[in-house]
């Protein structure tokens, strides 16, 4: 396709890796990514990836900006305070970078929008706050043969992990069962604090500008985790489980999507 001089200024520094280069960008920007949630671990993905310049990112959040939001959802501002996560967020990422497209997704994911949503973009990144949205997500990829980039964060802790449908391990192969509401902590009840969430929210646009500018070798198999308090990451080896439900041998396309239309509404 070739790049144009504007393109070869902005993205320039990108440029020069030998392991990305003219191929990796012009690849980039004929790919798209979908982001679930607007906030501490979609903020810094969506400003790296529309930095880079991946072509069309979709933005899904349902929630509006909230002031106790802005310590760590550096997309948003004061002024924003009220308005659309995904209004504000888009505004500020079409300012960032006005040669890629932006969609505003102001929508749950759920079990009867999330295969709709999912199924225009080349790869999705996760960074929902809730483990049924998670799971719901985890499913969709699977039987869409969508790549996902799972991340969460808590407290001073974070994790990420790469998902290859049906070649990777998926979130059920690890986590089989969803936990039951109420058994994990939340961010509201336990806290996050702002850098852990910027790690790990980079640390999935890295994921994603590796797959879809066809370098490096991703966090597939591999959860990395992350502890603040000692600044220390630890990959915790994973495989894919051959009885898993959604990913496993056996597993049939109606299964799948038996299981994604009975997902609990999040």
């Amino acid at each position: 396709m070739g790049l144009s001089q504007d393109q070869v200024r902005r993205y320039g520094r990108q440029l020069l890796l030998p392991e990305f280069g003219v191929r990796g960008q012009e690849r980039l920007l004929r790919a798209s990514a979908l982001l679930i949630g607007m906030g501490g671990l979609g903020s810094p993905a969506a400003l790296y990836l529309a930095a880079a310049g991946v072509g069309r990112l979709g933005l899904l959040d349902s929630e509006p900006v909230e002031a106790g939001n802005l310590h760590r959802q550096v997309l948003h501002d004061t002024q924003a305070i009220g308005r659309s996560k995904v209004d504000s967020a888009q505004a500020r990422l079409r300012a960032l970078n006005p040669a890629i497209e932006v969609v505003a997704l102001r929508e749950r994911l759920e079990a009867s929008n999330a295969l709709r949503v999912l199924e225009s973009y080349d790869l999705v990144l996760d960074g929902s706050d809730n483990m049924p949205t998670r799971y719901l997500a985890n499913d969709a990829c699977v039987l869409l043969g969508k790549p996902l980039v799972h991340g969460a964060a808590i407290r001073l802790q974070g994790q990420v992990l790469t998902i290859l449908p049906r070649r990777s391990a998926c979130l059920r192969c690890v986590f089989p069962e969803p936990p039951q509401a109420g058994e994990l902590p939340s961010c509201q009840a336990e806290g996050v604090l702002g850098s852990v969430t910027g790690l790990i929210g980079a640390l999935m646009a890295h994921e994603a500008l590796k797959l879809l500018g066809g370098f490096g070798t991703p966090l597939a198999d591999r959860l990395l985790t992350f502890d603040g308090i000692a600044s220390g990451w630890r990959e915790v080896p994973v495989r894919r489980d051959p009885q898993c439900a959604v990913c496993g041998d056996h597993v049939q396309t109606s299964d799948i999507r038996r299981i994604v239309h009975a997902a609990a509404a999040v």
